[in-house]
């Protein structure tokens, strides 16, 4: 007999835009005089420098603040040297143009006179800075995603997959404690003034559970998710706030660096009472770096990062496998697995799984439940690995019709922090793998990884206001193809996620075009 099951999935839609670009061959003589051809066109400089680079199988190097990527250019088309469609382009003749290697440095023009400096206004606050590694006492390896900062003042961040942290304060905290913490370790306290201005090598221990209280405290995993959902009111805010957050996503091809985007967002978030879909984003600052080294790969985009992240609020916008309303043809299965400790408080580890006889791509994970209060402070949870395969056409919006895409792994993490009482979203991160292949190739694939994540670096409850139509940037805006200007001083003393060494390195070494930007 077929079974009916009755139920609602969440899925966090990650569309990605692919098509492929393919260089033409170039000798290395003479670069800027070989004749290319530019087809009449109306199309942002960034476009069309991606054209000529192409064609001439030279990459370009500049700075945007001597050329704006985002200027609408109309060319005639025809037959021009390299250097002539630079200069018409750009619109600009006196730009210093030199060939290093199978790059194109883009220069500013000369100046004759010296410039005159702009006075620089000083700061009216005072910032310090702490930043280090965080690492397991006893293995010395890094921990990474763990929560560093100030409790009472909701100001914070989290350290990287390496394990290095940095935090900018204020002066008016420097007496302050810090609070370095993750999950199944006991937290560290220290003096902000002792881990000023240096880099720290700091070591968390773990928090050893014996077995005894794991039995002890062992319960009903549907019990314990009903708890959640009753106090769900008493525990998570009942007001609106304001989250000044950090963004990144990135895009990794055969294990190297292809793009990255960040950026700095005020978070209009709306009660956890209102429906979902009311939250507003305005953004701040942004800068994106992307390599163009690898010409002959797939060019992904992110279109949805964004709204994940904002969806992946899982307590306002609450999946399937925290509301067990009913045993019955339910499509998950839960059990009480372990105890752990989050913040030196005892959590509850609930595992759940998609029962066997339902064949769809759902979710499986732990979710960790305050044994006091029964908030839910962290959740883990991934497409099923039998049944991610499947999921592509949840997952890939729109591709090049020569290439299949395979999801592979897909990941997804969220952690909540409490402030004066009230849970707040603290934490998410999404892990997309994917392998790309040719229809017509016959051996091998290409792996994919995307990713995106975002940090509440600090939380407002005074002056809450809904943001105006002209302020508020679409949730669902493709981020890395967002208009900007450039900002001399770009992060200033806003907190945000260090870069991983690899990334660092990738970002070092690539032929890149790097746009530091802001509003």
């Amino acid at each position: 007999m077929k079974r009916t099951i009755t139920y609602r999935t969440l899925y966090f839609l990650i569309g990605l835009l692919l098509a492929v670009a393919v260089p033409l061959q170039a000798d290395d003589n003479d670069i800027l005089d070989r004749v290319i051809h530019l087809s009449k066109n109306k199309e942002t400089i960034y476009h069309l420098l991606g054209e000529v680079s192409e064609q001439s199988g030279y990459l370009f190097i500049y700075d945007s603040k001597i050329i704006n990527n985002e200027q609408i250019v109309k060319i005639p088309g025809g037959k021009y040297s390299v250097r002539e469609a630079i200069y018409l382009i750009t619109g600009n003749k006196e730009l210093g143009l030199r060939v290093i290697g199978n790059h194109i440095l883009i220069s500013p023009p000369i100046k004759t006179t010296p410039a005159e400096a702009e006075p620089v206004l000083p700061d009216s606050i005072r910032y310090f800075t702490l930043e280090g590694l965080l690492r397991d006492k006893y293995t010395n390896e890094p921990i990474p995603f763990a929560t560093v900062g100030i409790s009472e003042e909701a100001i914070g961040s989290i350290t990287n997959q390496g394990g290095e942290f940095r935090l900018r304060l204020p002066d008016s905290l420097r007496q302050s404690q810090i609070t370095f913490s993750h999950l199944g370790y006991q937290p560290l306290e220290m003096s902000a003034s002792l881990l000023a201005e240096r880099y720290s090598m700091l070591t968390l221990e773990p928090k050893v559970i014996s077995l005894q209280e794991v039995v002890v405290r062992i319960a009903n995993p549907l019990r314990l998710l009903r708890e959640m959902q009753d106090k769900k009111e008493e525990n998570y805010s009942q007001q609106p706030v304001y989250m000044t957050s950090f963004y990144r996503e990135g895009i990794e091809r055969k294990n190297k660096f292809v793009s990255l985007t960040e950026g700095i967002f005020k978070i209009y978030k709306t009660a956890y009472t209102n429906r979902p879909g009311t939250d507003q984003l305005k953004l701040l600052k942004m800068r994106r770096i992307s390599s163009n080294q690898d010409k002959d790969t797939v060019i992904a985009k992110m279109k949805s990062g964004l709204n994940a992240s904002l969806m992946l609020d899982v307590m306002k916008d609450m999946p399937d496998f925290l509301m067990p309303e009913s045993e019955i043809n339910y499509p998950y299965v839960f059990a009480h697995s372990d105890i752990t400790v989050i913040d030196n408080r005892m959590a509850n580890v609930i595992s759940f799984e998609q029962r066997d006889f339902i064949t769809l791509p759902l979710y499986k994970g732990n979710l960790y439940i305050d044994a006091e209060n029964s908030a839910l402070l962290r959740a883990e949870f991934e497409l099923h690995p039998k049944y991610v395969k499947e999921a592509a056409g949840m997952l890939v919006e729109k591709k090049s019709r020569n290439l299949k895409i395979t999801p592979q792994k897909v990941i997804y993490t969220v952690t909540y922090k409490p402030w004066n009482g009230t849970y707040y979203i603290n934490h998410v991160r999404g892990d997309l793998h994917f392998k790309i292949k040719r229809k017509k190739q016959i051996f091998g694939s290409t792996p994919l990884h995307v990713w995106f994540e975002m940090v509440i670096c600090k939380t407002d409850t005074v002056n809450v206001n809904r943001f105006t139509r002209k302020e508020t940037l679409s949730t669902r805006t493709v981020f890395s193809e967002t208009k900007f200007s450039y900002d001399e001083g770009f992060w200033g003393n806003f907190n945000v996620i260090p870069p991983e060494e690899k990334l660092n390195e990738a970002i070092g070494k690539i032929s890149s075009k790097i746009e530091e930007t802001g509003y």
